[in-house]
């Protein structure tokens, strides 16, 4: 079968997905296919579940938009559909179409109707959607494989040493961790564990592949980029999630959230190592 998610929102957000999806492709034998923001479109090749995907404005779609999305969710003989971003054009498409099964919260073209989980981690909040389907999903338990060559050419560019590797992966925006923090950080780690290796995350604009794999290749991570939090709960690393209230974060060991999103600037040194292991 074919099954077609409409996905709105951020990077973080297609990221939040990818369990969901895994659990579609997995246990229908489905061939999917995602119409996500333009931006989001090279996360979902990390995904080996995903056939295709698809780019759409969806708070901007002009007619022309429009007209290209019909023909790309009628060529296909698509069973099934799970639309996050239901709208009265979106119903309108949808209901044109010859899709049998519609999931969504909203909407007249949706046959049937859920009622989505507020708050929770958003990764296994995608329940929702997949009971109607008989989907089960256990979003902690997925883990994003990734090309074994891709890891053993992060490992090799890895600092030299026997000791943890820590990743720092910064989001760089106003209310972030003050720079002058993250950059006294690896010292103050040192003078408690003297062999450590600390590594730079890999900026947004790097391949996607290879910032997955420098993320991999650590032992844990310390993170307020939200990318890097998601790809590094879908690995199954050890993680600080800067800004992060902990009810968004798995109930996993090794998984906290430290501070709030908008006084990151109020967070001490000694608190991060705290929760670190190392206060």
């Amino acid at each position: 079968m074919r099954a077609l998610f409409l996905i709105p929102g951020g990077s973080s957000q297609q990221l939040q997905s990818f369990a969901a999806v895994a659990a579609v492709a997995d246990q229908l034998g489905a061939e999917v296919q995602v119409v996500c923001p333009l931006a989001a479109v090279p996360l979902w090749s990390l995904h080996p579940g995903v056939n295709r995907a698809m780019p759409f404005a969806y708070d901007q779609a002009t007619l022309a938009d429009w007209a290209n999305l019909m023909g790309s969710v009628r060529e296909p003989d698509f069973q099934l559909c799970l639309n996050l971003a239901p709208s009265r054009q979106m119903d309108l498409m949808l209901s044109m179409s010859h899709i049998p099964t519609r999931v969504a919260a909203a909407g007249f073209s949706a046959t049937e109707r859920i009622t989505p989980v507020a708050g929770g981690w958003p990764n296994q909040a995608w329940e929702a959607f997949l009971q109607p389907i008989g989907v089960r999903l256990d979003a902690d338990a997925f883990r994003l494989p990734l090309p074994q060559g891709d890891l053993e050419a992060a490992a090799a560019a890895l600092p030299t040493g026997d000791g943890p590797a820590l990743l720092l992966a910064p989001s760089g925006e106003a209310s972030d961790w003050p720079a002058n923090q993250w950059q006294a950080l690896p010292a103050a780690i040192r003078s408690k564990l003297p062999n450590l290796r600390t590594l730079q995350a890999l900026p947004g604009s790097a391949k996607l592949r290879g910032r997955a794999a420098q993320i991999a290749s650590a032992d844990v991570v310390l993170a307020s980029d939200p990318v890097a939090i998601e790809l590094a709960l879908l690995l199954g690393l050890p993680l600080v999630a800067l800004g992060r209230d902990a009810s968004s974060l798995p109930s996993r060991a090794g998984v906290q959230g430290l501070g709030s999103a908008t006084h990151l600037n109020q967070l001490g040194t000694p608190e991060v190592l705290a929760a670190l292991g190392l206060g």
